[in-house]
């Protein structure tokens, strides 16, 4: 084993430390911050409430609730018991769900207080029914939104340390990089193999995993993450016993890819540790609550948008000859094939227009063979752009949706030419319907490679909840709005 031996001279601690304080982060400040604003948008949500109620002819008067502002210390509590602080290392799909779920049992908790002291008279339920809502929506946006400000600020989250510079160890230290909203900022890695030293992914791989104990001490570093899989069976439980007393949070990476991530429950049998994957595909709680999403959200969204599909139709006949609707086969659930619709975004021939192009431009040929895609397509329309920009043109998916062929969420509909680009994934493909919008639409669409594409429906697969069809619900109209990746 390789051990490091820091000294007082300037290549030993001194170096460590100007390489470690590089990223200072402060935990409780991290914490403080995310207590406030949960606070403030607590606050927002009873006061937003108890307003709207008065706008809408409230017989009563508002210094009733004033005397409820205790209640949201009550909340702050809650969160904590829901392990919502300090926000770690904490897939927001997670969050959401146990966001929602606390918040629900807190107001019908704190109903059924108002009931039993008999106050029950001099409250208003819309404006109680409301502060619910808006609680779960503000908090929701608050904590999305100060993550977004302030992940990247050096002093925000918590230190962690690496163990293993290999491929998962770089894999790790790369996707808290990518990832800052996670609240792990990697600030060293430890690897026995002398080879490695150095740098990694701009972290200081500082020496072999024996310095671990001093790192945690001097530096205060509550956070491990053991990223080394092949490891042989006797030598990680060596490290789990030894640094385990080290570091209050001891992360393993397993020698599990490819496996569900985030419904994995941890599982004591009779002393034997298992991990228990739940199957949410095969759950009838789940896929009855998935439907009922879909219908819902199909009629509501396609009553409020039949003015707009009546005035895209009249611009797409004003703009070029041709139909309004365009249709293509694609393949949906179990391999059955259906129709899917969309309103025409490109000119009549399109096929003709894209072969001359392809012509004319070479260059362009390889990159039209790899993505089937190209940025400046000579077959969009003036107003096709404009629907493809803000992905207006696949409305008429609506229609495919409520018949059941398609999912409001789920992976791309693909044709027969894409299925080898899923090799072993396909299988995945198949098991869900394919969704209007999805984790490609979400995460870069046009800006992400094929292999990343497919990547991501198979995640979702494999992740499916209704909780991360929400997830993604919510993330899809940020992109709409600000037509990412669209083109």
């Amino acid at each position: 084993m390789t051990i490091y031996q820091p000294s007082s001279s300037s290549g030993g601690t001194g170096h460590l430390r100007r390489a470690i304080a590089r990223v200072q982060t402060r935990p409780r400040l991290t914490l403080l911050t995310l207590v406030s604003i949960d606070l403030l948008c607590l606050s927002l949500a009873g006061i937003s409430s108890v307003w709207v109620r008065l706008i809408f002819d409230g017989q009563f008067h508002p210094s009733i609730y004033w005397r409820l502002w205790p209640i949201t210390g009550v909340f702050i509590l809650g969160y904590a018991l829901a392990s919502l602080y300090p926000g770690i290392a904490m897939s927001p799909v997670e969050e959401l769900r146990r966001l929602t779920l606390t918040n629900t049992l807190l107001y019908l908790l704190m109903g059924s207080s108002i009931f039993l002291f008999r106050e029950v008279a001099l409250y208003s339920r819309a404006a109680f029914l409301m502060a619910w809502l808006f609680s779960m929506v503000f908090v929701i946006i608050g904590r999305y939104g100060i993550r977004a400000l302030c992940a990247r600020q050096a002093w925000w989250g918590h230190p962690v340390v690496v163990m293993g510079a290999g491929k998962t160890g770089e894999m790790v230290v790369r996707t808290l990089q990518r990832q800052p909203s996670l609240g792990l900022k990697p600030i060293a890695i430890l690897d026995d193999d002398p080879r490695t030293h150095g740098s990694l992914a701009g972290v200081p791989v500082v020496g072999g995993l024996s310095m671990a104990p001093m790192l945690a001490k001097e530096f205060k570093i509550p956070y491990a993450i053991v990223a080394m899989p092949g490891v042989a069976r006797s030598r990680l439980m060596q490290l789990l016993s030894r640094y385990g007393r080290t570091f209050a949070h001891l992360m393993i990476i397993p020698d599990l890819f490819g496996m569900a991530s985030l419904w994995v429950v941890a599982k004591d049998l009779g002393g034997v540790l298992g991990l228990e994957a739940r199957q949410q595909l095969f759950l009838p709680g789940p896929r009855f609550i998935k439907a009922c999403l879909d219908r819902g959200l199909v009629v509501l969204i396609s009553l409020l948008a039949l003015p707009l599909i009546a005035l895209i139709s009249l611009m797409i006949r004003l703009d070029s000859q041709g139909p309004v609707f365009y249709r293509q086969i694609r393949i949906g659930r179990e391999g059955k094939l259906f129709k899917a619709w969309k309103f025409r975004s490109m000119v009549v021939n399109a096929d003709v227009a894209l072969a001359r192009y392809l012509q004319a431009h070479p260059e362009l040929k390889s990159c039209w063979e790899e993505d089937h895609k190209l940025k400046d397509d000579p077959r969009i329309t003036w107003v096709g752009r404009f629907l493809r920009r803000t992905s207006l043109d696949e409305l008429p998916q609506l229609w495919n949706i409520f018949i059941g062929e398609m999912s409001l969420v789920g992976p791309r509909p693909i044709v027969h030419e894409e299925v080898w680009r899923y090799g072993d994934m396909y299988d995945l493909y198949l098991q869900v319907l394919p969704g209007l919008t999805g984790l490609w639409q979400v995460s870069g669409r046009n800006d992400v490679t094929y292999e990343e594409r497919v990547n991501f429906d198979a995640y979702y697969v494999r992740n499916w909840s209704v909780w991360l069809d929400i997830y993604i619900l919510m993330r899809t109209v940020k992109v709409v709005l600000a037509g990412d990746g669209a083109y």
